[in-house]
């Protein structure tokens, strides 16, 4: 097979020009590259690589959180590539669904977050599991039962941020303030479960919808909306949903060890670093992990500062840390402004090099360049936004690398994404950053039914299938 690097074709002619068809060319090319390792996967799911297959699952099932993947995808994934022990880094943990599926499978588990609830999921878990006590339970099922704050007078403001204002019916307000208030009497580890309880229902009673980029927000909060009406139909109480809620978490911590799935592996452990996996990564030590599991954003324009802000709100977050938590994250929205990667770290040279000589992703971002200046962009930020993305991926892959143990695995879940007609092959374009940076791409598992484009995109360009992926790529 010829290398990239050795073939001989108009580089310079389509990098100037930067047509659709020239981004196509340099599009097939690629797909030649890697058409050996390319290996559509029937087993892998929509339900598997994201929150769904986690519903009924014990323990993951107390809070949605929307971009997660599923736990029986990282048990497909440890027994598809026999890996049995060690440990796992994962470097976008999110609620911690590698972290905690990895620990039951027999592997210590570190995780990297920078989102706030994500980290009070995790947190909350591991308090749980390991620190709530057969008294803590029972007062957890008396608050289930029993319903204390409907008859206290006690009451704690319910923190807001401006876009969180009018987020629910007054009475479920008012039955908020109530409940954290009175969880105040109670000591502090009951508390944390009593939040975390409170934490997983908020979308449901509330106004709001998480809807990709944005939060939905229900025409009877009397919000300024678009031109679509939306009604989310019946909107649950408090005190039947939170209930529900913690009945859920008492029986799954009582039941568990009877199911078939064991909660936890005797010995292992789950340690969460919160920060950006930017600057937490590099800390890290060489060759310290037997594996690597992780799901980064994608390059889709969701905010997840906006689509989880009443969790945020009510975990203190005020306006300015919420601009500054939006700018710490990867840059996956157009609102991000450039990183300094090079002052963060000089040894990323070489990596940004693989990016700046990575010709489909210098041919995309020249393209939507000519499209921002003709402003045929629906928003001028996604250059920016799209350079950022591929510039810190590459830099985050230049660390897995370095902290992955010889002979091991990164299983990197991924979606390929579209602007102004170009579809943007993310797994093609990282899968050969990856090869410059020292791994070798064993698979590129396809999920059988690639989804579709934004309806903004397939209403002026038509519909294309995009690509779900697992790449799986080693470190030899």
């Amino acid at each position: 097979m010829i290398h990239l690097k050795e073939r001989k074709r108009p580089v310079s002619l389509a990098l100037q020009h930067s047509t659709l068809k020239a981004i196509e060319y340099l599009d097939r090319e690629l797909a030649h590259h890697f058409h050996e390792r390319f290996k559509v996967q029937p087993s892998l799911t929509r339900s598997m690589v994201s929150f769904q297959a986690n519903k009924e699952r014990p323990r993951y099932r107390w809070y949605k959180y929307k971009e997660a993947f599923s736990a029986p995808l990282v048990e497909y994934l440890l027994s598809a590539y026999h890996i049995s022990s060690g440990k796992l880094l994962d470097p976008f943990a999110g609620s911690g669904t590698a972290l905690f599926a990895a620990r039951a499978w027999g592997l210590d588990a570190e995780g990297i977050e920078l989102l706030p609830i994500g980290q009070y999921v995790v947190s909350a878990r591991i308090g749980l599991e390991q620190d709530c006590t057969v008294n803590d339970l029972q007062t957890i099922r008396h608050w289930a039962d029993h319903r204390p704050w409907e008859h206290s007078e006690q009451r704690y403001p319910l923190p807001k941020l401006r876009i969180t204002d009018g987020a629910y019916p007054p009475q479920t307000s008012e039955a908020i303030e109530r409940y954290l208030g009175t969880l105040q009497m109670e000591n502090e580890s009951v508390q944390k479960v009593l939040r975390f309880a409170l934490l997983c229902v908020l979308e449901t009673v509330s106004y709001t919808r998480k809807d990709g980029q944005y939060l939905r927000w229900d025409d009877r909060a009397r919000r300024r909306q678009g031109t679509r009406p939306f009604n989310k139909g019946h909107i649950p109480d408090l005190a039947s949903t939170v209930g529900q809620k913690l009945h859920d978490i008492v029986a799954d911590l009582q039941n568990i060890p009877m199911s078939l799935f064991a909660p936890v592996a005797p010995g292992k452990t789950v340690h969460l670093y919160e920060g950006s996996c930017l600057d937490v990564m590099p800390t890290l030590p060489t060759q310290a992990y037997d594996v690597i599991m992780t799901s980064p954003p994608y390059c889709n324009r969701y905010d997840y500062t906006r689509t989880y802000a009443l969790e945020l709100a009510l975990l203190g977050m005020d306006e300015p840390g919420l601009v500054d938590l939006r700018q710490r994250m990867m840059s996956c929205t157009v609102e991000h402004r450039p990183k300094d990667l090079m002052g963060l770290n000089p040894s990323w040279s070489h990596a940004l090099a693989a990016a700046d000589q990575q010709d489909l992703l210098q041919a995309i971002l020249h393209y939507l360049e000519q499209q921002k200046e003709a402003r045929n962009l629906n928003n001028q930020g996604i250059p920016r936004m799209v350079r950022g993305y591929f510039y810190e991926m590459t830099c985050i892959i230049a660390e897995c690398f370095r902290v992955l143990k010889p002979h091991s695995y990164l299983f990197l879940i991924n979606d390929n994404v579209r602007y102004a007609g170009a579809s943007i092959s993310v797994d093609m374009i990282l899968s050969h950053i990856a090869e410059q940076v020292g791994f070798q791409v064993k698979n590129i598992l396809v999920l059988p039914n690639g989804k579709g484009n934004s309806s903004q995109q397939m209403g002026r360009h038509g519909r294309d299938a995009l690509r779900k992926c697992v790449y799986v790529w080693k470190k030899e």
